[in-house]
């Protein structure tokens, strides 16, 4: 397993690579957000931790240009910033998984393997279609009737758990877990934000419903929706 660790902090960082070389995995660690970045569009990684509090910025904006250049590692966000608000905002713009600090090491090497497992076991085609929608799984961009959707990364990935589960009603609890990668009840209305968000973008100017509410169940999508 190869990882990529963003974290200016040295003493943190070399805890984090003793942690993780016990289970035989290939550190990289960078710095800084500019660092980082070439290193990950220069070498494809399982996983990549970062912190959001660098030298050169906010580590959360780092994950928007790294799917913008199709980088589709899992991001495990390591943070001392960590009470919930902090938690729901890095999840929701764009990290797999949010471990504050400090951490002990069995839940490090546990969130890492959970990752790095989920990512293998996520194949999907290039181009993804329901009905008149179009997913572009790699350049993470969505289409509806030719008309480009601007979508955030979070409603990306949200839209992308959608087509995976066309068909199906998709409750809360399994957004919660699979979306935001929450084993936790923040109380926040995160979900439902999101996907009337997701929805209007959707729906607003084009022909028939995709995305609809099951009451007291949870969502359908789906050209029958």
């Amino acid at each position: 397993m190869r990882v990529l660790l963003i974290e200016d902090d040295e003493g943190t960082a070399a805890y984090v690579v003793r942690v993780l070389e016990r289970i035989g995995a290939e550190i990289e660690h960078c710095r800084d957000l500019a660092s980082g970045l070439n290193a990950a569009l220069t070498a494809p990684c399982d996983v990549l931790i970062l912190d959001r509090m660098l030298p050169d910025g906010e580590g959360l904006d780092l994950i928007a240009r790294l799917r913008e250049a199709a980088v589709e590692a899992p991001v495990l966000m390591l943070s001392a910033l960590g009470s919930a608000s902090h938690r729901v905002d890095g999840l929701e713009r764009g990290a797999d998984d949010y471990l504050p600090k400090p951490f002990e090491p069995a839940e490090l090497i546990a969130r890492v393997k959970a990752l790095a497992r989920r990512a293998g076991q996520q194949a999907h085609p290039a181009i993804m279609v329901s009905g008149d929608i179009e997913l572009h799984v790699k350049a993470r961009t969505a289409h509806r009737a030719g008309k480009s959707l601007a979508l955030s990364p979070k409603e990306f990935d949200l839209l992308k758990y959608f087509f995976e589960h066309e068909g199906v009603t998709v409750t809360r609890e399994m957004l919660l877990r699979d979306v935001w990668g929450m084993n936790f009840d923040p109380q926040t209305n995160v979900v439902d934000v999101n996907v009337s968000r997701l929805r209007r973008k959707l729906e607003e100017g084009f022909d028939g419903a995709v995305l609809r509410t099951v009451r007291g169940e949870g969502y359908l999508f789906g050209a029958a929706a």
